[in-house]
């Protein structure tokens, strides 16, 4: 295949898709990066001869030096995958540790790119970098900006947060997943986690996002309603298919079920929750201060 196409990729990927189907329980292919994964070595050699036999079926060639194989942990499109967590990859934290201060609004995208493809590892992002999206209104879209010391403090936090080395746990599908929802007056924040045998939480991934104008002007309720709505729809390819826990700090929404009263905008979403599988779960908030940190962007 020629370079340059601009159907290339999608050609590619269909292609990938294609030559390994039937290994989608242990083999995740991206254009012409594929990852195996197995629960032991002996697994392992049995994926691996699967997956090399179909690639040589179809007289495509291998590069050795561009080949892990038999690892615990292995890079994968910017993440250290591996024995059941991800984290971000070093080479990529000390990208954006080192990158210097932006002087123009081009850069301050290149930078809100970088980090936001890790945005899922931290808490409270939206919050955090608020001051640099806040710099890039007006019309002129390459002007140069005003570096402020509240863009500082932004631009310091997501490099200390990022050096902490946060770690996310892969999801286990023979657990129940647990949505926890908070929404302040002027956002939403989400935890997806699960527990473990000894009732200890691991996060999967945090979500936040601020409420448009319109949404400012909803109640209580609908706020909070609102949030799980949001919630269900970005983490419903986890959800689809199998009952999940729902936990808000607000109780009147554990009877979105079976009783919303005559709020129409609150019947319409206890419909449109209706093709999954949910019990609601009241938690105080004082529980889930980590989600109620989310909501307050």
């Amino acid at each position: 295949m020629p370079f340059g196409l601009v159907s290339a990729p999608f050609t590619f990927s269909k292609f990938m898709a294609e030559l390994l189907k039937g290994c989608e329980d242990f083999c995740v292919p991206y254009l012409d990066d594929v990852a195996i994964f197995s629960n032991s070595l002996d697994e392992h050699v049995k994926h691996l001869d699967v997956i090399l036999r179909k690639i040589g079926n179809a007289k495509l060639k291998i590069k050795p030096s561009k080949c892990s194989l038999g690892r615990k942990t292995v890079k994968y499109l910017g993440h250290v995958v591996g024995n059941g967590i991800r984290s971000p990859v070093e080479a990529k934290i000390q990208a954006i540790v080192n990158f210097p201060a932006p002087k123009t609004k081009t850069e301050i995208r290149r930078l809100i790119g970088m980090i936001g493809y890790y945005s899922r590892y931290i808490k409270d992002y939206a919050k955090i970098v608020e001051p640099l999206t806040n710099a890039l209104r007006g019309k002129n879209k390459r002007e140069q900006i005003t570096w402020t010391p509240e863009c500082q403090k932004a631009f310091d936090t997501i490099k200390g947060k990022l050096v902490e080395r946060p770690v996310l746990h892969a999801p286990d599908y023979s657990k129940p997943f647990i949505i926890q929802v908070d929404s302040s007056n002027t956002g939403t924040g989400v935890v997806l986690c699960q527990r473990d045998e000894k009732g200890e939480e691991h996060p999967i991934l945090y979500l936040s996002r601020k409420f448009i104008k319109a949404e400012l002007n909803y109640c209580t309720t609908e706020r909070e309603c609102l949030g799980i709505i949001y919630a269900i729809k970005k983490l419903h390819h986890y959800l689809d298919g199998q009952p999940f826990k729902i936990e808000t700090d607000h109780n009147p929404l554990v009877w979105l079920k079976s009783n919303v009263g005559n709020n129409q905008r609150l019947m319409r979403w206890s419909l449109a929750l209706q093709p999954f599988n949910y019990t609601i779960i009241h938690r105080p908030g004082k529980s889930i201060k980590h989600v109620d940190a989310l909501s307050r962007v």
